[in-house]
């Protein structure tokens, strides 16, 4: 019993490296993305909208026309026609023609 704290507070500094761990090799890899107004990006699938295996995953391409906080941004389409909500920086990638 005079070990149980022991072991509990090496099981704690272990769980806390191995969280210090993940976290850093997820941030060695994240990339970062920024979108200005009047960008071209396009945005994820929904699944509804996959209707099979070979359907695509992107859809667009559609216009920035509002960059909001912490990578949310409103979106158009090309034709001018407003998307109804906001979309994060995570389902959205640059559109290169």
């Amino acid at each position: 019993m005079d070990l149980l704290d022991e072991v509990r507070e090496e099981a704690k500094i272990k769980a806390e490296a191995l969280k210090r761990r993940v976290e850093y090799k997820y941030s060695s890899k994240l990339r970062p993305r920024q979108f200005q107004v009047a960008d071209l990006v396009m945005r994820k699938a929904h699944p509804y909208q996959l209707e099979i295996k070979l359907s695509p995953k992107w859809t667009g391409p559609f216009r920035v026309i509002k960059a909001l906080k912490n990578g949310a941004y409103r979106l158009e389409t090309l034709e001018g026609g407003a998307i109804p909500r906001i979309w994060n920086a995570t389902n959205l990638k640059f559109y290169f023609s």
